[in-house]
């Protein structure tokens, strides 16, 4: 009778209009559900949320976790607004355990929320001794040249029903496992890519559907990949080790509560299969007679199969897995099939990816078809590939005959939009062809969209640039003999990439391989994981724009997630690059050393001379310097070390000093009248506040100079147009975007592009292509602009004091012609949207923010006071503080809801 009357109350209440606060969308260490968490104090976070309701804040919260029935933690009611990495501070966690846990809400209101529904995570194998498997590598002689993908199998028994089942599995190499003829996981590339000689990831997989009670089989096959394949800068093999390996143990727990484990050991067996060759940079040979069917079942008979040789590898590197693996994604058929002045059969899938094409195949036994890959057509119409160097990127299929085969590769992929196909019998036909995009699960969290069509390729381009290059780890560019893990590439486009995707736990993986491979020195290689100086303790490195990756992503995740975990984990990192700098300057100086530069700046006639844009290398030193050293200061901050934040104060102070004495006359004319010299002069304050606005008419004369076009390469580019806005000129930061002519970020667009450039002129007006030892046409770093559109435009921002999102702010800027602009943007508390319009001379601004944030939203109305929201004065709404306006602004404080702002302009 209470359930009753109960529930009739809250249909009641309910009928009444009044809202419940809700709890949704837990996590434990940014995963949902993870199963293989191996760090003692794991955090959670989750979201709440009202219907209907404005200015929703969290006041408390109550948490529990359980292992079965027994409570492991009770976290009591907690006073507080944290709903974001809540640390665990129960009993010691287990591993291998499984626990539940919920969490309940009261909000400002003094509405409080039921439990939630309930959330779990699982603890990994915590320590070596945790691990039972052993090492094994395969038990014949390998051929040392093609060298096959081993294949690895055992057959086991289970007597009793199975309650659960999870399996650890890592490799020297690349894996892929099967039970049961079942294929474990959707995963590829794993275990990742990482400093393999200091940290070597293995993934958890739950594979109780996959076991059965009675006969059961296990079985893995391995590629060379990063590990041992030929790979790097001048492509080398076993960078890493000759050996291939793999390590796995299946934990399985029975329904009567006993359990048991099975394990690589000397038991296994291992032989070869159709994959006869596989590598990174020149694609896969398979062999579809090579087939051993149902070499992963019970009932295989592997008598001619040989065993496997135990090896004593390391455990003690082994961590477990926290990023999100690299999956399958979009697909894309045919647009187009056609032959070449040449004679070459093309297919064109309309859109530049990462990935592979997977091809279905009627023929006969022997019949062997090549797909060759390549991102562009030549001005002629035929195919080419001499971008890409050495890079074969070629898939070679070989058939058995026994009617349709379905190939793709294995241990491999492609940058490409189109393929050449050789020896196909047959027609070429759109249904048997399909594109398949990959790149690491990363959750998508930003659009933008306008008016102006281009701009929104623009962005197109700019997503795509990141799918491309984030399978695992950021990689300059996915198609040549390169793929690397480029620092500076990675850093200039760190913010932008937190717009489009979740790149939280993606980023946090791979800065823990650039503190790894740092060199003792405090130096940064240029690559990370570090395949150019691999294993040794001091090499190339220290290029200033690349190294500052050590301070400059791991705050740029601080900001867009709120994370301060990552500034713990960091901070030896940042401080050490630092105090390299330190070292290596005179009188605060810092010019010694070889550098980059400004990368890929505009030059008429070639990379370093003719009528180019020239920075000296010495004074961007000089600027990273300060920069990096703010930004130590910023996290040492945050992170209470009052000590740090004195000393590197007055380091900064030194550093700036230095620069003015160099670089900067008496009248602020600096010494590299660049708009890269400007620019970083200005986004990193290193001009007292006196000469900051000269500075900025400089850099708009220069603009003028080269016809309103911009001359920045990959140092400056990414804060040209934050520059501009930011001292007045957002007007002439619109007409480079807008500039659709060489250089600017339109004229690839307008040249057909479907991704970045690495160039600013891959393809010259009159058809032709710039040089091919460097000419990627998948290079994401100048799409930074892309942090500009969501964060000026749009105006969505947050604050420094209020990291990831926890205080919002809207302050879009109205130009460059432009109708409208939408933004949305899936922050760790809920969407937060702007989206303008110009109408009749009206402005309409529509805000969302969500709930247990706050935000200040910039009108861009000027001193007009006659603001509505949804149709009331501003004045008369309570949901609505006025603050101080901004110049150009009206500017009003406001709690979570949906807002709807309209002003005459």
């Amino acid at each position: 009778m209470k359930k009753i009357l109960f529930l009739f109350l809250a249909l009641h209440l309910a009928g009444l209009g009044f809202a419940q606060v809700k709890v949704e969308h837990l996590l434990t260490e940014n995963q949902s559900n993870p199963i293989s968490i191996d760090i003692s104090t794991p955090r959670f976070s989750w979201r709440i949320w009202e219907d209907n309701k404005r200015g929703v804040m969290q006041s408390a919260y109550e948490i529990k976790v359980k292992n079965g029935k027994h409570e492991a933690w009770s976290s009591g009611k907690v006073v507080s607004d944290q709903s974001m990495y809540v640390p665990y501070k129960g009993e010691a966690l287990l591993s291998g355990q499984k626990y539940n846990w919920q969490v309940r809400v009261w909000d400002n209101f003094g509405n409080a929320s039921t439990w939630s529904t309930p959330a779990s995570w699982q603890m990994g194998l915590l320590s070596p001794t945790n691990w039972k498997a052993q090492w094994i590598t395969p038990g014949f002689v390998e051929d040392s040249v093609k060298r096959p993908s081993p294949l690895f199998r055992k057959e086991f028994s289970l007597g009793k029903k199975v309650a659960s089942a999870t399996a650890y599995i890592t490799a020297h190499g690349l894996y892929e496992a099967q039970i049961n003829g079942h294929r474990v996981g959707n995963a590829y590339l794993t275990p990742g890519w990482t400093s393999y000689n200091k940290r070597l990831q293995y993934q958890a997989y739950d594979v109780t559907a996959l076991l059965q009670q009675g006969k059961n089989a296990v079985g893995a096959e391995l590629g060379n990949g990063w590990y041992r394949g030929y790979f790097g800068y001048n492509p080398t093999p076993n960078l890493y080790g000759k050996d291939i390996a793999l390590l796995l143990q299946i934990e399985v727990t029975f329904t009567d509560g006993t359990q048991t484990t099975i394990f690589t050991d000397d038991s296994w067996k291992s032989s070869t299969g159709p994959v006869r060759f596989a590598e990174i940079y020149y694609g896969a040979t398979i062999d579809d007679r090579m087939q051993q069917k149902n070499w992963s079942t019970s009932n295989f008979d592997d008598k001619n199969w040989d065993g496997v040789t135990i090896k004593d590898f390391r455990k003690d590197i082994l961590i477990a897995t926290y990023n999100e693996p690299v999956r399958k994604h979009e697909t894309f058929k045919p647009v187009k099939i056609f032959t070449t002045p040449k004679g070459e059969k093309v297919i064109d899938f309309g859109q530049n990816l990462v990935g592979w094409v997977q091809m279905k195949v009627t023929g006969k036994a022997g019949d062997k078809i090549t797909l060759s890959h390549a991102e562009v057509i030549d001005k002629t119409g035929n195919f080419y590939t001499d971008n890409l160097r050495t890079a074969r990127s070629q898939d070679t299929y070989i058939l058995n005959g026994e009617g349709e085969e379905t190939f793709e590769p294995q241990f491999t992929w492609q940058g490409f939009r189109y393929i050449r196909v050789d020896g196909y019998p047959g027609e070429l036909k759109p249904e048997d062809f399909t594109a398949i995009a990959l790149y690491s699960d990363m959750a998508p969290t930003g659009t933008f969209n306008c008016s102006n069509t281009l701009i929104n390729q623009l962005q197109h381009n700019i997503q795509w640039g990141q799918k491309g290059n984030f399978l695992d780890v950021p990689t300059d560019c996915p198609q040549r003999d390169e793929r690397l893990g480029w620092t500076g590439d990675a850093q200039v486009f760190s913010r932008t990439a937190t717009y489009n995707m979740n790149v939280h736990n993606f980023f946090a993986k791979w800065l823990k391989d650039v503190a790894a491979d740092q060199y003792e020195s405090g130096s940064v290689p240029f690559v990370i994981p570090n395949v150019i100086a691999q294993g040794r303790k001091t090499g190339p490195g220290a290029s200033t724009g690349w190294a500052d990756v050590s301070t400059i992503i791991p705050w740029n995740m601080y900001l867009a997630y709120g994370d301060k975990k990552i500034l713990e984990d960091q901070y030896s990192s940042m401080k050490a690059w630092v105090d390299y700098m330190q070292h290596q300057s005179k009188n605060y100086l810092w010019n010694t050393g070889e550098h980059f530069g400004d990368w890929l700046f505009y030059s008429e006639n070639d990379d370093n001379g003719g009528n180019s844009a020239i920075t000296s290398k010495y004074l961007i030193a000089q600027c990273f310097y300060a920069y990096s050293t703010q930004l130590l200061i910023n996290a040492a901050t945050v992170l209470d070390n009052t000590e740090d934040v004195a000393y590197y104060t007055n380091l900064l102070s030194e550093i700036k000093g230095a620069y003015l004495k160099e670089y900067v006359t008496p009248n602020g004319l600096i010494s590299s009248d660049t708009q890269t010299a400007y620019v970083l002069a200005l986004q990193f304050d290193m001009l007292p506040e006196g000469l900051r606005q000269q500075a900025a008419d400089r850099l708009v004369i220069n603009i003028h100079r080269y016809n309103n076009h911009l001359t920045t390469g990959f140092l400056g580019t990414p804060y040209l147009c934050h520059v501009l806005s930011r001292f007045g000129y957002a007007d002439v930061a619109y007409r480079l975007l807008l500039q659709d002519t060489y250089p600017s970020w339109l004229y690839p667009v307008k040249m057909g592009a479907t991704t970045i450039w690495e160039r600013w002129d891959g393809i010259r007006p009159d058809g032709t292509f710039e040089t091919p030892t460097m000419n990627s046409y998948n290079h994401y770093a100048y799409g930074a602009i892309g942090d500009w559109m969501y964060r000026v435009i749009a105006g969505i921002d947050t604050k420094t004091d209020g990291p990831g999102y926890k205080q919002i702010t809207i302050k879009p800027t109205i130009g460059g012609k432009l109708q409208y602009a939408a933004a949305d943007y899936e922050t760790n508390y809920g969407k937060v949207s702007s989206h303008w319009k110009l109408d009749n001379g009206n402005l309409l601004l529509d805000v969302e923010i969500p709930a247990n944030t706050t935000a200040t939203i910039y009108i861009p109305v000027g001193t007009n006071n006659n603001v509505l929201e949804s149709g009331k004065s501003i004045a008369a709404d309570a949901d609505i503080k006025l603050a101080e306006p901004a110049p150009g602004y009206m500017v009003v404080n406001i709690g979570s809801g949906n807002y709807h702002f309209s002003a005459p302009l």
